[in-house]
């Protein structure tokens, strides 16, 4: 049982390209994108999942509050229609199409861009993702886009669609902060999971701990540090925000954006005490597998030292020599009871080894 990253791939398709070339980088896709469009203030509420080009360009007119999700940024031409409508910078669309970035914030005349790390833990594959999702913020109008369709955002929709809370009677910016917080609440439900694993992985290692033991802590290693790339600028991108002011974000929100930002700091806390349990665990496999070993050792070092005189015995009464004129013979040789002799001095000092090994409690 294992998590898994699906982060390493290479951005060499953008060598040599000028700066703001459209290019998209990720994890290769297909089929449709889905464009959909939420609509709403405190008395209204639309949802539309069909829209064309003559729709898009309302909304950059529009003065109600309105949120347009794009899930699925691999065809480019529509990412760059969707810039050109609302007059993007070439960088922007170039960092949306680049699902590589850390979390960071760039603010514009028009509009505040903002990039986040999202983790997703998949319950049936034990895998845990990450998946970048960027905002684009304007007076009235948010903008996200999603690398491909996921249920992280329906507790928002669900509440914009119905009403409760303070999401429908404020606008846009308060509607970031949600998603904002929804991205920081994944990484605890992720590391409710991991911790899961991490309490599993515990027992396994106190009692039979294998090589594949072993793998499992590496993985988990791995897992964390790339969690801790994702976490820390998240960090850094809402504590800017938060200390900086920002035009497209009212004074309200600010008072929000501290609360969230004490919940990246939590999951920062987290991920280092997971990351120190599992050096810990790393520590805990090497030594058991070294007590065993040691164990094993001392074992087969115990038979070795009672067979040692056993042999010696054994040798010396297996020479052989009868020599009647010399007088070194061997009285044993010709002796009716040397045989029973010789075994019963092998059982005594057998004895008497296994009696001075447990009186100093060697086994």
């Amino acid at each position: 049982m294992a998590f898994f990253f699906n982060y390493q791939e290479t951005t060499s398709e953008k060598a040599g390209l000028p700066p703001g070339t459209a290019v998209y980088v990720g994890e290769e896709r297909t089929g449709p994108i889905k464009v959909t469009l939420t609509d709403y203030d405190r008395d209204n509420y639309t949802s539309l999942a069909e829209l064309d080009e003559d729709n898009l360009k309302h909304l950059a007119t529009t003065s109600s509050c309105t949120w347009l999700n794009i899930d699925g940024i691999h065809d480019v031409e529509l990412i760059k229609k969707v810039g050109d409508i609302f007059n993007l910078h070439s960088l922007t669309v170039e960092d949306i199409l680049n699902t590589r970035q850390r979390a960071k914030v760039e603010i514009y005349d028009n509009y505040i861009y903002f990039v986040a790390r999202l983790p997703e833990f998949d319950e049936e594959n034990k895998q845990v993702t990450l998946e970048q999702v960027s905002f684009i913020l304007t007076d009235h109008v948010l903008l996200t886009f999603q690398e491909k369709e996921s249920n992280a955002f329906n507790e928002v929709r669900k509440r914009i669609a119905t009403g409760k809370g303070r999401i429908r009677k404020m606008c846009v910016d308060y509607l970031t902060y949600a998603l904002l917080d929804s991205v920081v609440d994944n990484f605890f439900v992720v590391l409710e999971n991991m911790g899961e694993e991490l309490e599993e992985l515990e027992e396994e290692l106190l009692e039979n701990p294998q090589p594949s033991t072993l793998h499992r802590i590496h993985l988990m290693k791995r897992e964390m540090i790339l969690l801790r790339k994702a976490v820390w600028p998240l960090r850094e991108m809402i504590g800017t925000i938060q200390r900086d002011e920002v035009t497209f974000l009212g004074q309200e929100i600010s008072f929000y954006l501290r609360d969230l930002y004490d919940h990246t700091v939590q999951v920062m806390e987290t991920v280092e005490t997971f990351r120190d349990i599992i050096s810990g665990m790393l520590d805990i496999y090497l030594s058991s597998v070294s007590h065993r070993t040691n164990e094993v050792m001392k074992v087969l070092t115990i038979f070795a030292a009672i067979f040692i005189p056993l042999t010696f015995i054994a040798g010396l009464y297996g020479m052989n020599f009868n020599t009647a004129k010399s007088p070194f013979n061997m009285p044993e040789l010709n002796w009716a009871y040397g045989y029973p002799f010789a075994l019963g001095l092998m059982a005594t000092v057998t004895i008497g080894m296994v009696i001075f090994f447990k009186r100093n409690k060697w086994f």
